[in-house]
């Protein structure tokens, strides 16, 4: 399984910006797809996550009700559309798949995306 992750980028605070996901190999249905970031010196933090067959999307308590989860099954995509970025939402953003029923810890997810970088200046 490999993931490509993409649409990092530099903007300032208050804006948005789109992150994709694609996922290519072998999958399945009940697979949850999450979006993790790291920013330097901190632990890698859950900010969202959905599976291939649900609607329902997870998210972390520090982008919930700004970021908004969201896959494309026809294209093996899964987005991330990041609406009043701050600045503290500066990191690297990480995909990844997961077949546990957790959702919201990065130890259980196995294939792991390179990583895209936001900056949110002030």
């Amino acid at each position: 399984v490999q993931l490509q992750a993409s649409g990092g980028g530099l903007v300032q605070a208050g804006g948005s910006l789109r992150l994709s996901c694609v996922v290519s190999g072998r999958t399945f249905s009940d697979d949850a797809v999450g979006w993790f970031r790291q920013a330097p010196g901190k632990e890698r933090e859950f900010v969202a996550a959905i599976r291939w067959i649900s609607d329902s999307p997870y998210y972390g308590d520090s982008t919930k009700g700004r970021f908004i989860i969201s896959r494309d099954n026809a294209k093996n995509t899964v987005y991330l559309q990041m609406n009043r970025l701050k600045v503290e939402d500066t990191a690297v953003y990480y995909c990844a798949t997961s077949q546990s029923d957790i959702v919201t810890s990065s130890a259980l997810y196995r294939y792991w995306g390179q990583g895209t970088l936001v900056t949110v200046s002030s």
